[in-house]
């Protein structure tokens, strides 16, 4: 790895342990004579770049070293900064590169039909510029997919998973999940007092497009009900539960926590917004609708918190610190043996190397048969020897 240089970037929403890694590779990078150069922005940076331009090279490219990553890991954020670009999919191109010629595919809406650019040749052209030998992507799903499509060009990319939503295909783990769950039982053992104190229901939105993972693990551990992706449950029987809850209670109150992609029979979560450059539109707020359906069929008074972008926030815990750490240092071995085009991961409970998932198979889901109560909308608590630490298989 002597004399080597690698890129680095964070790409899709921000987790607490970023930072973690992005020291990490720098610190051991250090050791091994290793060159490390921060790309800002994610994807942003490799296709907005003007090498012509000074001002957005300070703006993109930032050489990393110990001094300037020597207390980052304190705070959560990615001190690279992100964003959701996807250079397959560019709506528009940065305007130094107008008039150039890529390829591009028509796309027709509301009868106005616009071009989508792939300017994945000019992100080839900027890594050679950079004179990079490999780069470690750090990502949810999205991010990942264009560094496997990178990696498939013939550039090294070594990728990181991260996201709250802990649903990154083989991998049981993925960087601020742990944080994620702590902030979100954090929040709702705080508000307890108040939704206890004017005897209410407290409705809960986490972050969870496409899986419950986030929702779920909160449920688990601050014993309350949830609503997840993965299974639509009866509204009925779910208020029913819920009332029961509360009238059961000697203080006159009931919780439950939903995904923001949880929906129930007969009911679609609402959409806003233009999709972003992968194809996601923002949602509305499942608790709300919920808190409205309670209020209209019993009377109850409800209390309504969205914890979703307050679960992003502060530095990370202890064990998104641990493995962020060390999926840093695993992205570095992997690369002095030669190795490229994987994920870091844990498997079965173990650190581990894995593919970088298909994009085409989306997101990994909730075991519904092993984790949720389709009778009682909670946790499966019941039957859980054997299982790797994070109660769910890659």
């Amino acid at each position: 790895m002597a004399n080597k240089r690698v890129g680095i970037l964070t790409g899709g929403g921000d987790v607490p342990g970023l930072n973690s890694v992005i020291k990490a590779v720098v610190y051991r990078g250090a050791e091994l004579d290793l060159e490390v150069t921060g790309i800002r922005l994610g994807w942003q940076g490799l296709t907005h770049v003007n090498f012509e331009d000074p001002r957005s090279v300070a703006r993109y490219i930032l050489p990393l070293n110990r001094a300037n990553t020597r207390t980052i890991d304190r705070t959560g954020g990615t001190f690279l900064h992100t964003s959701r670009t996807n250079p397959a999919k560019m709506k528009s191109l940065p305007d130094h590169l107008a008039g150039k010629s890529f390829p591009f595919t028509e796309v027709t809406k509301n009868g106005v039909t616009s071009k989508v650019y792939d300017i994945t040749s000019q992100v080839l052209k900027n890594l050679e510029t950079l004179r990079l030998d490999a780069l470690i992507a750090i990502g949810g799903d999205d991010t990942l997919s264009y560094a496997a499509r990178l990696d498939k060009e013939g550039f090294p990319v070594i990728c990181i998973p991260k996201t709250m939503d802990n649903d990154v295909r083989n991998t049981e783990y993925c960087i601020g999940f742990s944080t994620a769950i702590t902030r979100a039982v954090d929040a709702i053992e705080r508000q307890r007092t108040t939704v206890g104190s004017h005897e209410r229901i407290g409705i809960f939105r986490v972050f969870g497009r496409d899986a419950g993972h986030t929702a779920l693990y909160t449920a688990y551990v601050t014993s309350i009900r949830c609503v997840i992706p993965e299974y639509k449950v009866n509204l009925e029987k779910l208020i029913d539960l819920i009332v029961s809850d509360k009238r059961s209670n000697p203080s006159n109150y009931s919780l439950v926590v939903l995904s923001e992609g949880a929906e129930w029979e007969g009911y679609k979560v609402k959409e806003y917004g233009e999709p972003d450059a992968y194809g996601h539109r923002k949602k509305m707020s499942v608790g709300e609708d919920l808190s409205e359906e309670i209020k209209r069929r019993t009377g109850e008074e409800t209390v309504v918190s969205d914890l979703t972008y307050d679960l992003r926030g502060g530095s990370p815990d202890f064990v998104d610190k641990l493995v962020a750490t060390t999926f840093a240092n695993m992205a570095l071995d992997a690369l002095s043996e030669g190795k490229h085009g994987i994920m870091t991961a844990i498997v079965n409970g173990c650190y581990a190397l894995s593919a970088i998932p298909d994009p085409k198979l989306g997101p990994r889901k909730v075991d519904v048969a092993a984790m949720y109560n389709t009778e009682r909308y909670r946790p499966n608590y019941a039957a859980k020897l054997g299982f790797p630490i994070f109660l769910a298989r890659a």
